[in-house]
């Protein structure tokens, strides 16, 4: 993906795909399992359904704790904008209605009986914890905003990467 001379308010985005040869009712019920995200990320620390939910609805929110070595650690609330079992599960995150970030899982039925699990986020509009460090050094936007798409490539590839392991029953195995 390219991202090099990309701003903010461009509203980056970055799209990661896998097959997974396993149903896509099989990988739904990992992707739309928001307590076993924070295993399989590095940032993520916890998440809590609010409101009383206990799963994924359309206007269902849960509550996200996260860390960053270089950007501390942060809360935020997050809105389910697309809930399509077993096709779509979206949420923005903060303000629905002009989000910091946008996550995306979609899932497609292949003829084998597999799926192609597709993982997309945007960032922006909204403001976010990355906004901060742009105010600070507005000059070096561009090269901020690349290096965090780049580890969200990096971080969706390797969730991605983990959940077709479960999805597969081949975790812990020699790939």
């Amino acid at each position: 993906m390219e991202w090099t001379g990309v701003r903010y308010a461009d509203k980056p985005t970055v799209e990661v795909r896998r097959h997974i040869a396993a149903s896509p009712e099989r990988v739904w019920e990992l992707v739309s399992d928001i307590a076993l995200m924070p295993t399989l990320s590095a940032e993520l620390e916890s998440v809590a359904w609010l409101d009383g939910a206990t799963s994924p609805a359309l206007g269902a929110r849960f509550l996200g704790r996260s860390t960053h070595q270089a950007l501390g650690e942060w809360e935020t609330t997050s809105y389910v904008v697309e809930y399509d079992p077993p096709r779509v599960f979206a949420w923005a995150v903060a303000d629905p209605g002009r989000p910091s970030a946008i996550w995306r899982f979609s899932l497609e039925a292949r003829d084998d009986g597999g799926t192609v699990l597709t993982q997309w986020m945007q960032m922006g509009p909204g403001r976010s914890g990355l906004s901060f460090a742009i105010d600070r050094m507005p000059e070096k936007e561009q090269k901020i905003v690349f290096v965090r798409m780049r580890e969200f490539e990096q971080s969706i590839t390797a969730t991605l990467d983990a959940i077709r392991e479960l999805a597969e029953g081949t975790e812990g195995t020699a790939a």
